[in-house]
């Protein structure tokens, strides 16, 4: 009763308690944060802490292995090309559910675009960490001067705009939080439109990742290295957004079950046999598109070398196998084994972006890039600050259910 008279309804006390505590007094939330997750990240996040003080007072000497011989590294290879990989899911939900009218998949949606629109954000972070000049990064979209026929320009766009396109495809989950109603009829009239050009953006940024291997045939082994590149990244980036909905669905299912409503439980499994489907039939197309690369490079002969052995676990065991396991899965219903194939996907999916930018990429010089201890301790943060804001988000926004006042509206 005296929560009452100190926090009416409808007043800031009350909105507070409800939606930034969790219903929970300062103190009872204070105490709540005190769990192993939150002990482990607390070390994880000062260890990054600490490097990223180094990092930028030091320069990059102070805590990468990199060199004028190996300018990319870790940062790229992983926190960018993966990240953006990994993040596509918003898109490929998007289209699907909005464009394509795929009303069954509506659930995962708003799931996707957040994991997307953080995906791309944190990819930024992690960009600030590799740059020389981090102060620099807003100069290809405000004060660029020549360079716009450079990939590297073509790709700050379009990941500046996607990430606006992707904040505006996600705002009717903040203004219902926010209980603005007004604002959210705007951004829901909006959501079709940025769609529209989120997807436009991610085909062609998707590619240009590719297209920026291209500038460097005498580096790139010549297995990997092929004029389809840019089409490689893009498919696989469809891949790896229906794998990350799907491996999505499993964790935020075990998670943050009492968060989920039960139109969203009740539909996950057909959901995630049907993402399945659709990636077994996209890495069967991505697998032969794979195959002509290696024909047309006429490199045959590689493939008895260490790297060519490599190039054939990457092709046969993460390709080729997922293919047919999803497959599989679908056609048994094994919700589980879609489950895990999904994660063997996602796997491989990296493992082809760090073989690409780092594993495979100047490959023939003795001055090998090993990243240092301090690089793996900055890219652990980084994931694990994602972790913590989408489990911020999803603890008090209308992303796994709906919300009351907007039924189908989700």
């Amino acid at each position: 009763m005296a929560t009452k008279i100190l926090n009416p309804r409808g007043s800031p006390g009350s909105w507070m308690m409800k939606n930034l505590l969790m219903e929970k007094t300062p103190a009872d939330y204070i105490k709540s944060l005190f769990t192993p997750f939150n002990a482990i990240a607390a070390v994880i996040l000062l260890t990054g802490g600490i490097v990223a003080y180094l990092r930028f007072t030091r320069g990059l000497a102070a805590v990468t292995n990199l060199s004028d011989a190996n300018p990319w590294g870790l940062w790229i290879g992983f926190d960018v090309l993966c990240g953006v990989a990994l993040a596509a899911g918003g898109y490929v939900l998007a289209s699907a559910v909005y464009l394509f009218g795929m009303e069954d998949y509506r659930p995962v949606v708003r799931p996707a675009i957040l994991t997307g629109f953080l995906g791309y954000f944190f990819v930024v972070i992690g960009l600030l960490f590799d740059l020389g000049r981090p102060w620099r990064l807003p100069y290809p979209i405000f004060v660029t001067v020549g360079g716009v026929a450079s990939v590297m320009f073509l790709v700050a766009w379009h990941v500046f705009l996607y990430l606006t396109c992707q904040f505006v495809e996600f705002s009717p989950a903040i203004m219902e939080w926010l209980g603005w109603k007004k604002l959210r009829e705007w951004t829901v009239k909006l959501t079709v439109g940025a769609t529209v050009f989120g997807v436009m953006l991610s085909t062609l940024h998707q590619s240009a990742l590719g297209a920026l291997f291209l500038l460097a045939p005498a580096k790139l082994h010549p297995l990997w290295y092929t004029p389809l590149l840019p089409w490689f990244f893009f498919i696989s980036s469809i891949i790896a957004g229906m794998s990350m909905v799907i491996m999505e669905g499993m964790l935020s299912h075990r998670i943050f079950n009492g968060q989920a409503d039960s139109d969203h439980t009740s539909r996950l499994e057909r959901i995630t046999l049907g993402l399945g489907k659709a990636a077994s039939l996209v890495l069967f197309l991505y697998f032969w598109l794979k195959v002509v690369g290696l024909v047309h490079g006429n490199h045959w002969d590689l493939l008895s070398t260490p790297l060519g052995s490599w190039f054939l676990v990457e092709m046969l065991g993460f390709i080729l196998a997922p293919c047919f396991l999803f497959l599989w899965g679908v056609k048994s219903k094994n919700v589980a084994l879609v489950r895990f194939t999904a994660v063997l996907t996602v796997i491989g999916i990296i493992l082809n972006r760090l073989n690409v930018s780092v594993i495979a990429f100047n490959w023939d010089i003795s001055e090998r890039y090993v990243p240092r201890w301090s690089e793996i301790a900055v890219t652990i943060a980084i994931i694990t600050l994602g972790l913590i804001a989408f489990r911020w988000i999803v603890n008090r926004m209308p992303v796994l259910k709906e919300h009351p006042e907007y039924p189908g509206g989700h």
